[in-house]
Order: structure tokens, then sequence, then C-alpha cells
């Protein structure tokens, strides 16, 4: 059975702005992935996830969205509060969509981190397999996006709406496409950027237009 999947990339805010890694804690709500003092920042609150511009922008996009008999949604603050602006705050929150987890850079901006560490961020840029900072790499990115696709996606029927993490909308067109996980640093997803996949488990289309 063909299943159509619609991602949905988050609104415009401030971590997307400032290029700032996100903050892992902030995916759980209220610190509960051990974020705290010293390790990244306070968590990102729903409410602050977003600037006035992404939620205009998320409220305009919103009646040109189609209805889903599914919804999900990445369990970052971001996310959230763009899936409630285009009025899916029932979505279901979805762990395997969540951003690559970026270990002790989170929080912080690329520019900070290459200051302090440039070896290790061009090796995270050039290398899908390193993780230099103590997260998850690339390719296990791609890897447990690829799994969600192929087993929960998969096993659904209808029309998928996904608001997603942008790294995992781009994990997921690698997986769609079949093309090696270096690709992904060549895909560009935009705010609130919708992209859509029809297909089921190990045979995916990226429908254009």
């Amino acid at each position: 059975m063909t299943v159509r999947v619609i991602f949905v990339s988050p609104a415009i805010g401030p971590e997307l702005r400032q290029a700032r890694f996100a903050d892992e804690a902030s995916a759980y709500g209220d610190g509960a992935a051990g974020g705290g003092a010293g390790d990244g920042g306070d968590a990102v609150r729903d409410g602050d996830a977003l600037d006035g511009a992404g939620v205009r922008a998320a409220r305009a996009l919103r009646p040109d969205l189609p209805a889903a008999s599914h919804r999900f949604v990445s369990p970052s603050a971001r996310c959230r509060r763009t899936a409630e602006e285009l009025g899916l705050a029932d979505a279901v929150a979805e762990p395997e969509l969540r951003g690559c987890a970026t270990g002790r850079w989170r929080g912080r901006t690329l520019d900070e981190v290459a200051a302090e560490e440039p070896e290790a961020v061009m090796a995270w840029l050039a290398d899908p397999a390193a993780a230099p900072h103590g997260g998850e790499s690339v390719r296990q990115l791609c890897a447990r996006v690829a799994g969600w696709l192929d087993g929960t996606a998969a096993g659904l029927t209808g029309r998928v709406l996904v608001v997603a993490e942008p790294d995992a909308v781009r994990a997921a067109v690698v997986h769609a496409l079949g093309v090696p996980d270096q690709v992904f640093r060549r895909l560009d997803v935009p705010p609130l950027a919708v992209v859509e996949l029809t297909g089921r488990a190990g045979r995916w289309n990226l429908r254009l237009g």
C-alpha cells in the first residue's frame, strides 16, 4: 500500500537565525534530556522557539497544508511550536525524527565551535561517520530516520504529515533517493520547507512541485 509522507521543517526562530546547534534538552522540555548549568545552557521553551516572523509564516502556511490521517512532530521546542501554529497541536511526538545529537556542541553557534575546534568541524563536515562532538554522526542519523520511514511510516496508509527537524528531512531524502550519505550536506532545507515522499518500505519517490 502506498503512503504519502509530507515533511514540513520548523519555522524561523533564534536557533536557526544564529546557526546555533539545537539544545537537545529543548527536545524533551524542562531539561529532561539532562541539560543544566555548564552543559549547553537553558533549554529553549516552546514559547521562545520561534520569533514573530516565524509565527506569522507558519500561520500563513496553515491553509495550504492538506488534511492527513496521521500527524507526527519532532520533539524539539521549535517543531512543537511550529506544529501548533500549523493547527497540528495533536501531532504525536516522534523521537526517531529528532535532530542530530551534537554532544558538547549543543546550544553553541557554528562560528563559536569552528573558532575553538577548527579541525573537528572540518572532520564533521567532510565525513558522515564523524562525531567529534561526542554525539551522533550523520550516518547514524540517516540510519535512524530510514528505520522510521521503512518501519512506522511504511506501515501506515493515506497521508502522513510530519513537522520535522531539518536534519531529519535531509536524512529522509537521502534514504528515499538511495544516494550516499555524503549528499546530506548538499541538501538545503529552509524554514517551512514542504517535502513529499510517496511509496512504501524500500521504495520511495521524491515528489517535486
